[in-house]
């Protein structure tokens, strides 16, 4: 998205107990031996890894780490693909962390986190922006800002206790059953601003303005703001491209409304995914009950305030 190359840009984050996994295993050849939920490879040089559809984030981290062993490789993750959770970011973020530390190769959140970028966005030329890979690398509660082409500043944030004990007892995360890819979605809202479409372009300025006031709605606890700015997002983000919703997340969304959700949005991109709702803490259970009732399924979840780590077993 060329917006905050052009204007700044910043996203409000938050991770969640849902992880991606990548298990490395030297071997005593040169080959890479891989195990996923997408399948199973076998290569035995950098140069075999084409791209071709299959497993192509695996390729593209290690044709940009490759290391100076075989291994195999076992990745998972406990989000499904598709779902605005950030998941292949963070499968490229674990993956390339992994191979760091087999090859023992130090790097900071900063390098780790933009080497995942130019794996993502150059490399496979997979359209989206930079907020997973930091969110995932860092972890926890950050207000991350995009300043010009490159700049990147993470921006931890202290949020009291009893405010992020309130906020998790208030929110509850859906799973809608749709999937979705973002590449067509993501290209509309580029093609949105850069074609100068009013509508796209007073949107961005309305959704960074709105994610200045949601980081101090949440850093002073005026949780009740908090929840109006969310609900006040989710109808700005609805207007930057065709396909951000669809009549069945605007059916749920309506139907959680009704059930005493004060506010919600979709997660990442949009057409599908995860709905994130705010709830007054008394009708919680009752709302889960009625998002499963319509069809959606609630994931327990709880705030992690760790980013990606490494460790060595035996």
């Amino acid at each position: 998205m060329p917006y905050p190359a052009d204007h700044g840009g910043c996203v409000l984050s938050v991770t969640i107990d849902l992880y991606a996994f990548a298990s490395l295993v030297p071997r005593a050849d040169s080959d890479y031996r891989v195990r996923s939920e997408d399948g199973a490879a076998h290569y035995t040089k950098p140069e075999d890894m084409v791209f071709d559809g299959h497993l192509d984030l695996v390729k593209a981290c290690l044709r940009d780490m490759a290391p100076h062993t075989g291994m195999d490789l076992a990745l998972f993750c406990d989000a499904p693909p598709g779902s605005g959770l950030g998941s292949s970011s963070a499968l490229v973020v674990s993956m390339l962390s992994a191979v760091a530390d087999l090859d023992h190769t130090p790097m900071t959140p900063y390098e780790l986190a933009g080497r995942a970028y130019q794996v993502e966005r150059v490399q496979l030329r997979q359209v989206g922006g930079l907020q997973d890979q930091y969110a995932c690398t860092f972890g926890g509660f950050n207000f991350i800002e995009f300043l010009g082409e490159d700049r990147v500043v993470v921006n931890p944030l202290r949020i009291p206790t009893d405010v992020e004990n309130e906020l998790h007892g208030s929110l509850l995360l859906c799973y809608t059953g749709m999937t979705r890819t973002s590449g067509g979605i993501l290209r509309r809202q580029v093609e949105g601003y850069t074609q100068g479409n009013t509508a796209s372009v007073d949107s961005l300025q309305r959704i960074k303005a709105l994610t200045i006031e949601m980081k101090e709605a949440l850093l002073t606890g005026d949780l009740g703001s908090f929840a109006e700015i969310l609900d006040e997002s989710w109808q700005a983000k609805r207007h930057l491209a065709e396909g951000i919703t669809n009549d069945r997340i605007d059916e749920l969304y309506a139907h959680a409304r009704g059930a005493g959700a004060l506010a919600g949005k979709l997660l990442g991109a949009g057409g599908g995914g995860f709905l994130l709702l705010f709830c007054p803490f008394e009708r919680r259970p009752a709302i889960a009950q009625a998002m499963e009732d319509a069809g959606a399924r609630v994931i327990k979840f709880h705030f992690e305030p760790n980013g990606v780590q490494t460790w060595r077993v035996g």
